[in-house]
């Protein structure tokens, strides 16, 4: 049988079929292991040589064409598009079975938490690039050239001046670039470190940070601001207290600790006996960083934060291991 017989034939054979099974006989007598395509494909090498490129051509051609007619007349029949022929018989008597439902990921429900929290206490949300100029990640937020403290905070570099951001601050000297104050923002979203992966450490994890600017603001102003938001956040027992810390965007700088979520103060093994737990990172806005947004500092002061949302959302739900977040393991997401 000659192609154009073999195409011929093809065409008939498949414009016959009346069913899928029908369609699948046809499909195996023209591409199963003896049918007439593959035979014609195999024959090849044994005609003579200035022959092979046309019958090569052509077999290729319709192997093609039978696998789209098939295709084509088996939706016509009923199918449902490209796949196996073969079509599983619905038992109707069967139960059924409940639908998996999805829902919102841990941290996602984490981040619309505090979210919430600093929209009622009149904070707005501020976006910004993930990946980052230097000067706004670094130089801008008083990040001296090689001072010591850009080393905790390693990051990826695309080129010497662009980056992956190392936290939200550059959002904040963004957002005062264009705005006169007062106003209270937020920024949040991912951040990225060069960090060495384990339990508590991660080259990917969120941040959200929030500021404060105006006339006459005081470090009490902060700890009034903090108090609410992390009594808000982890029940209207906990408590806050401030120690003495460094950043270069902040001055004078603490961290801030809040009454152990285990032992409420009294000491346990989750906070080593001590009764309180790191939570976050706050201090008075350095004159620095108001002098390279415009700002005089001697009209403004102001006031900034940082908390990490994975931290919280492992406190929150006993998580042990920040690497679950992204290891789409449904056993861990559907606890949550």
């Amino acid at each position: 049988m000659d192609t154009d017989q073999l195409e011929q034939s093809l065409r008939e054979d498949v414009e016959n079929c009346e069913s899928l099974d029908d369609l699948e006989s046809v499909r195996v007598k023209y591409l199963g292991r003896k049918g007439a395509l593959t035979a014609l494909l195999r024959g090849i090498k044994d005609a003579p040589p200035e022959d092979r490129p046309r019958l090569g051509s052509e077999s290729n051609r319709l192997k093609q064409l039978c696998e789209s007619l098939v295709e084509q007349r088996k939706v016509a029949l009923g199918g449902d598009g490209p796949g196996d022929l073969y079509v599983a018989p619905i038992d109707g008597t069967l139960p059924a079975t409940n639908g998996l439902t999805g829902h919102r990921h841990v941290l996602n429900r984490t981040f619309r938490e505090m979210t919430d929290i600093l929209h009622g206490m009149g904070y707005s949300p501020a976006t910004g690039p993930d990946v980052e100029l230097e000067y706004y990640n670094f130089q801008a937020l008083n990040f001296p050239d090689e001072h010591p403290s850009r080393d905790l905070q390693d990051t990826f570099y695309i080129t010497d001046d662009i980056l992956l951001r190392t936290h939200t601050s550059p959002v904040q000297v963004r957002f005062m670039e264009n705005a006169k104050p007062p106003f209270k923002v937020y920024s949040a979203g991912r951040v990225y470190r060069n960090e060495a992966i384990d339990q508590s450490h991660a080259a990917e994890f969120h941040q959200i940070e929030g500021l404060y600017v105006d006339t006459d603001i005081s470090m009490g102003d902060l700890r009034n601001d903090l108090a609410v938001f992390v009594q808000e956040l982890f029940g209207p027992k906990t408590e806050i207290r401030f120690k003495p810390h460094f950043f270069p965007f902040t001055e004078p700088s603490v961290d801030v600790d809040m009454t152990c979520f285990g032992c409420r103060g009294g000491g346990c093994s989750i906070c080593g006996q001590t009764g309180w737990i790191e939570i976050l990172g706050a201090g008075m806005v350095h004159p620095n960083v108001f002098r390279a947004v415009g700002y005089d500092p001697d009209q403004y002061s102001g006031f900034a934060f940082g908390i990490g949302v994975d931290r919280v959302s492992m406190i929150k739900n006993g998580i042990s291991d920040i690497r679950l977040f992204q290891g789409n393991d449904l056993r861990f997401l559907f606890q949550f």
